[in-house]
C-alpha cells in the first residue's frame, strides 16, 4: 500500500533541514515509502543527490532479486523447506518538486506532474530568484499563476490555522484564487507541529477544504531523515538567526517528531483522515515525471545550412592542413578519420563546434588560450585550434574519453589569460542569450575550522576557546583518542560533557552544505531555454547567472559543461609574445616556439625556474636537478610526479632510482608493460591507474568508470579504497604476486589524495617549457611580462626583479616622465633592453590616476608643482609618487618632492583666480633638509614599491653577522 511523503526539507534549504538528500533516500527506502518527494525552500539543488541514491538503491534491490532468483532456481519438492531469504524492499519513487515560499508568509509544494511541470516549476524559481539578490528568492503569485501547467500543488497550512480567518495567514486568503485556476489538481495539506493543537488545526483545515471543494493530504513535513538529528536542527536554526541556543526560544523543536515517518507511524497520526493519507499515493501516481526524463540538447550549431558534423569535418581537415604545412602525416589522417567517425556516431559534433567557437573569438580578441582535459589531447581538437599539444606526445586513446561504452560527453577545459577571461564569458552570455548559458554552482561544504567556529558560537563557547580548538584543525580532525589527545594539549577536557556534545555536533555538521557558489568556470549551454531544464539565479558578481546544480549533479544527469578557466600564466605568455613582436619582430604562439631547445633544458636542470609555470615551487625546484629534464615528455612527468599522490604512493624514489640505473625497470607482464613503459614501470598518471586495473585486475568497464569517478572526487568522496578486495582479487586471479598488487593499489590509492592526469599535465607541460624558453632567452620580456601580470605565482615583485637583475637584466625606477602604468622595456644603451618599474608598482596609487599621469606630462612634467597644474590630481596619489621616489629624475628626492606637495592647495584654481605659484615658490625659502641615508631609502623603498633596486637590506647587516655575533648576544 504505501505512503508518499510530499514534503521533506533537506540540508539544501540552508541552515534548516537537518538531513542530507541521500539520507532521506536511504531511510525512504527502509520505512519502505511508496515514493519520497525532496521539497526545499525555493530550491531543487539537492534533488540530483536524492536522485542519484536511489538509483543506485534500486541497482542493490536488482542486483540482490537476481541474487534471489538464482539461489532459489527452479522449483524444490515439497519435502524440502525452502532457504530463508533476506527482506527485499522496493525503491521509493522520487517526486521532483519544491517548496515555494512568498513573501507573505504563503508556502505551498509544487510538484512537476509532467515535464512541462518541471519546466513550469523551474521558470518559476528561476523568475523569483533573478529579481533577488544572490540566495534570495522573490515569488509573486502571478509567477505561479502563469506557468501552471503541469504541476501539482500541496498548499500547506500555518500554525494559526485553526485561528479565525484574520489570524490565519496568507494561506486562507490566496486559496480561493489558486482553487480555480489549479482546479483537480490542488490540495491541502495536514501537517502536524506536535504542539497539542494539531487536532484543533486538522479541523479548521478540513472545514476551509469542504468550502472549497478542495481534497485533503496529509504529510509529515520532515526537517530530518532521523529523530536524533533533532539538536543538530536547533543549531542550524541558531547559525542562521546569529544567536546561541539557549536564546533559540520558541524557534527551537520542542521535540524530535519532525522526522520521516512509516506508513504505520503516519497512520497513528492522521487516523481521523484516511482519505488525507491515502491522497499521497494519487498524488505520486500522478506525477509520472522523473529526472530521467530529462534530455538535454546541445546547441546545434548549425551554419550556412551545413550539419553540425559536416561542419566539425571541414574544420578539422582545413585545421589540420594548418598545423602541417608541409603535408599531413598519414598518421595523423588516420587518427582524424577515425576520430571524426566516433563523434559522428555519438552526435558529439556540436559539443567540439561550441567549445571551437569559443576560442575562435578568444583568437580573434588577441587573447591566449590553451585547452586541456580528457578531449583535449586528441587530434581533433589540435586541428581545430582548442589546444596546441599534439597528441603525439601522451600515450592517451581517443576511445578513452569518447567511447561507446561510457556514453558520456567529452571533457575539455579551456584555460584563457586571467585578466581577459571575463570577456570570453560575457560572449558566451550573449552569444548564446542568459536564457540558454549559464555557469554552474559549487556547494561550499561545512568543513573543520568553519564547523568549529559556527557551531561552537551557537553553543556559547568562548573565542578563545574557538580559537584553539581551530588552531587544531588540519587534515582531517579525526575521532576518539586522537581527538581527545588533541583536546588535552589546548587544556580541554574531553571529558566535559558540554564540549563533548559540541564536538558530536562538529562532526555531524561537516560535510553539510553552506550555500551555493559558483563554479570556476563550468558552463551549461542548451539549444532551448536553459530555465526549463534547471533554475537560474544571480551570481554575486555583477553580470554573471548561475544553474542550481553543481558538476556532479550535471554529470549524474548528462548535461554537457564547457569548462572557461582562468590561467595567470596565459596573460603572462601572451604579453611575453607582444613585447617580443613590439621589441624584437618575432612572432611567436605556443605551437610555433622553437621545440626542444637544449638550452632551455639546462637552465631547468639548474632549478633556474622562478617564475617558470608549475615548476617554481621549493618542491619543483628541488627535484629539478634529480629529474635532470631532457625532452618534452621529462616534463609531462615533471609536472606530474611532484604532487600529493605519487608522493604519498611513493612513487617518486622508484622513479628517480629506474632513470638514473640505480634499479633494474622490469614489468610483472608484458600488458602491464604496455601500460608502464613510458613511465619505467612507475604509475604516475590517473589513466595507468586506471589501465592497471583494467589489465591487471580484470576490471569490467562500468568498474573503471566507477573507479574514474572516485579518483576524480577525492576532496569530497575519498571512496577509493572500497576497490582494494575487488582489485587486489582480480590480481591475483591473473597470476600476480600478491605482494606486487598490494603494492600497485598502495599507490593507486594515492593518486585519491591528489593524482594527475596525463593529459592535464601534458598541456601544462607545453606552458612550463614556453615560459621556461622565453625566460632562458629574453630574461627581460620575461621579467617584465611577469611583473605585469601579477598577482601571480609563487614569488613578490621585489624577488622577480633581483632574479632578472641576477640575469644581467638592467632595472631601472620609477618615474613620472618615463613610466607607464605597466613596467615597460627601454634601450639600455648598449644595445639590450631595461626593464622601467611602472606605476602599478606604487602602492596607494591607482591606474586613473596613473593613466592621468600618463596622459597629461606631454614633454615631461618640470617639478611635483607642475604635475599637480597639469595633471589635477589629488594629494593622496601625489604623495605616494613622492614617497615612491618618482620625481628623482626631476632633482626631487623623496623629502625635496614630499616639501613641495606641502604648499599646495588641495586643488588646481581656474585660470581667473589663479595665483602665481610658481613666483611664490621662488619666493620662499629652501628649507636645508636632511640626506636619507641608503638604509632608510631600502625601507621607503619597501613601504611605498614592496621592492627595492638598491642593497638587499640583509646586506646592511652581513658585517654584524659574523661567527662571534652571536657570543656578543
Amino acid at each position: 500500500m504505501g505512503f508518499a511523503e510530499l514534503a521533506a526539507l533537506s540540508n539544501f534549504s540552508f541552515l534548516r533541514g537537518g538531513s542530507h538528500p541521500e539520507e532521506y533516500a536511504v531511510r525512504a527506502a527502509d520505512l519502505g515509502l511508496h515514493a519520497l518527494a525532496i521539497a526545499d525552500v525555493n530550491s531543487v539543488s539537492g534533488i540530483v543527490r536524492a536522485h542519484s541514491e536511489l538509483r543506485r538503491i534500486a541497482r542493490e534491490i536488482a542486483a540482490r532479486r537476481a541474487a534471489d532468483a538464482d539461489l532459489h532456481g527452479p522449483p524444490r519438492p515439497a519435502h524440502i523447506p525452502p532457504a530463508p531469504r533476506a527482506p527485499i524492499f522496493t525503491c521509493p519513487r522520487l517526486l521532483p518538486a519544491a517548496r515555494l515560499v512568498f513573501p507573505d508568509g504563503l508556502e505551498m509544494i509544487a510538484l512537476a506532474r509532467t515535464r512541462e511541470g518541471w519546466g513550469n516549476l523551474c521558470r518559476i524559481l528561476s523568475k523569483g530568484q533573478l529579481r533577488a539578490e544572490k540566495g534570495q528568492c522573490l515569488l509573486a503569485l502571478e509567477d505561479l499563476l502563469s506557468h501552471a501547467a503541469g504541476l501539482e500543488l500541496v498548499v500547506l497550512s500555518d500554525r494559526n490555522a485553526h485561528f479565525p480567518p484574520h489570524h490565519a495567514g496568507a494561506w486562507h486568503n490566496a486559496l480561493p484564487q489558486l482553487a480555480a485556476r489549479f482546479a483537480g489538481h490542488i490540495w491541502l495539506a495536514l501537517t502536524p507541529y506536535y504542539d497539542g493543537q494539531d487536532a484543533l488545526r486538522f479541523a479548521a483545515i478540513a472545514r476551509r477544504a469542504e468550502a472549497l471543494s478542495l481534497p485533503l493530504v496529509a504529510s509529515g513535513a520532515p526537517m530530518m531523515h532521523h529523530a536524533r538529528r533533532r539538536r543538530l536542527v536547533d543549531v542550524l536554526s541558531a547559525i542562521r538567526k546569529g544567536i546561541r541556543l539557549v536564546d533559540l526560544g520558541r524557534h527551537a523543536q520542542v521535540n524530535a517528531e519532525q522526522r520521516l515517518r512509516s506508513l504505520s507511524q503516519m497512520r497513528r497520526l492522521f487516523h481521523d483522515y484516511p482519505r488525507a493519507l491515502a491522497a499521497t499515493r494519487l498524488i505520486a501516481r500522478r506525477c509520472q515525471f522523473q529526472l530521467d526524463q530529462l534530455r538535454y540538447e546541445y546547441p546545434s550549431e548549425i551554419s550556412d545550412g551545413e550539419t553540425p558534423q559536416s561542419r566539425l569535418e571541414r574544420l578539422a581537415w582545413k585545421g589540420l592542413a594548418w598545423r602541417y604545412p608541409r603535408g599531413i602525416p598519414e598518421r595523423a589522417q588516420t587518427l582524424m578519420t577515425h576520430e571524426l567517425a566516433l563523434i559522428d556516431k555519438l552526435g558529439y559534433a556540436p559539443y567540439f563546434l561550441t567549445v571551437h567557437d569559443v576560442v575562435a573569438f578568444a583568437r580573434g580578441r588577441g587573447i591566449l588560450c590553451q585547452g586541456r582535459g580528457s578531449a583535449a589531447n586528441s587530434i581533433t581538437c589540435y586541428a581545430l585550434g582548442v589546444t596546441s599539444v599534439s597528441p603525439e606526445i601522451g600515450t592517451m586513446v581517443f576511445e578513452r574519453f569518447v567511447s561507446e561504452a561510457r556514453d558520456e560527453p567529452p571533457d575539455i577545459d579551456v584555460d584563457f589569460e586571467h585578466e581577459r577571461r571575463e570577456e570570453v564569458i560575457q560572449w558566451i552570455y550573449t552569444r548564446y542569450g542568459r536564457h540558454r548559458a549559464g555557469i554552474c554552482a559549487t556547494v561550499i561544504h561545512y568543513r573543520g575550522k568553519r564547523a568549529i567556529r559556527e557551531v561552537g558560537r551557537a553553543m556559547g563557547l568562548s573565542e578563545d576557546i574557538l580559537s584553539a580548538l581551530s588552531s587544531q584543525i588540519w587534515g582531517s580532525w579525526g575521532s576518539g583518542e586522537l581527538q581527545d589527545a588533541r583536546l588535552r594539549e589546548i587544556g580541554l577536557d574531553p571529558d566535559n560533557p558540554h564540549l563533548r556534545l559540541v564536538m558530536d555536533l562538529v562532526g555531524q555538521i561537516i560535510g553539510f552544505p553552506r550555500h551555493l557558489s559558483q563554479h570556476v568556470g563550468g558552463f551549461v549551454i542548451t539549444e532551448g531555454r536553459l530555465d526549463a531544464l534547471v533554475p537560474i539565479e544571480n551570481a554575486t558578481m555583477e553580470d554573471r547567472t548561475i544553474i542550481a546544480w553543481d558538476k556532479d549533479d550535471i554529470d549524474a544527469l548528462g548535461i554537457l559543461k564547457v569548462d572557461v578557466l582562468a590561467l595567470g600564466m596565459l596573460s603572462c605568455l601572451r604579453k611575453s609574445f607582444d613585447l617580443l613582436r613590439g621589441h624584437y619582430g618575432r612572432d611567436f604562439d605556443l605551437a610555433t616556439l622553437p621545440a626542444e631547445d637544449g638550452r632551455v633544458y639546462d637552465m631547468l636542470c639548474k632549478a633556474d625556474s622562478l617564475g617558470v609555470f608549475q615548476v617554481e615551487s621549493r618542491a619543483q625546484m628541488n627535484f629539478l636537478p634529480r629529474m635532470r629534464p631532457r625532452s618534452f615528455y621529462d616534463l609531462v612527468i615533471q609536472v606530474a610526479i611532484i604532487r600529493p599522490g605519487p608522493i604519498q604512493g611513493d612513487m617518486v624514489h622508484p622513479f628517480i632510482r629506474r632513470r638514473n640505473g640505480e634499479e633494474a625497470v622490469e614489468f610483472p607482464s608484458d600488458a602491464l608493460g604496455a601500460v608502464l613503459r613510458k613511465t619505467l614501470g612507475v604509475p604516475l598518471f590517473q589513466e595507468q591507474a586506471m589501465q592497471i586495473a583494467i589489465v591487471g585486475a580484470s576490471f569490467t568497464p562500468t568498474e573503471a568508470d566507477a573507479l574514474r569517478r572516485a579518483l576524480a572526487t577525492f576532496k569530497k568522496k575519498g571512496h577509493v579504497s572500497e576497490f582494494r578486495a575487488r582489485f587486489l582479487r582480480g590480481m591475483q586471479n591473473n597470476g600476480y604476486d600478491p605482494d606486487f598488487a598490494a603494492r600497485c593499489f598502495a599507490q593507486i590509492e594515492g593518486f585519491g589524495a591528489y593524482g594527475f592526469p596525463e593529459s592535464h599535465a601534458a598541456s601544462f607541460a607545453l606552458l612550463v617549457y614556453a615560459s621556461a624558453w622565453i625566460k632562458c632567452h629574453y630574461p627581460a620580456v620575461f621579467a617584465c611580462a611577469l611583473l605585469n601580470s601579477q598577482p601571480m605565482g609563487f614569488y613578490s615583485p621585489a624577488q622577480i626583479v633581483r632574479d632578472a637583475q641576477a640575469h644581467g637584466v638592467e632595472v631601472r625606477p620609477v618615474c613620472v616622465n618615463l613610466s607607464a602604468w605597466d613596467h615597460t622595456l627601454e634601450p639600455d644603451g648598449t644595445g639590450a633592453l631595461a626593464l622601467r618599474l611602472g606605476l602599478r608598482q606604487i602602492r596607494s596609487l591607482s591606474e586613473e590616476d596613473a593613466h592621468w599621469v600618463v596622459a597629461a606630462r606631454g614633454n615631461g612634467y618640470l617639478s611635483p608643482r607642475d604635475l599637480w597644474r597639469r595633471a589635477g590630481l589629488s594629494q593622496k596619489p601625489l604623495r605616494a609618487l613622492a614617497e615612491a621616489d618618482a620625481f628623482a629624475a626631476l632633482g626631487f628626492d623623496r623629502r625635496a618632492a614630499l616639501w613641495e606637495l606641502r604648499g599646495l592647495g588641495p586643488a588646481q584654481d581656474l585660470p581667473l583666480f589663479a595665483r602665481d605659484l610658481e613666483g611664490e615658490a621662488h619666493n620662499e625659502a629652501t628649507p636645508n633638509l636632511p640626506q636619507m641615508t641608503e638604509g632608510e631609502a631600502v625601507i621607503e623603498d619597501y613601504a611605498s614599491l614592496r621592492l627595492t633596486l638598491k642593497r638587499h637590506p640583509v646586506a646592511f647587516l652581513r658585517g654584524k653577522l659574523s661567527p662571534n655575533w652571536v657570543a656578543r648576544l
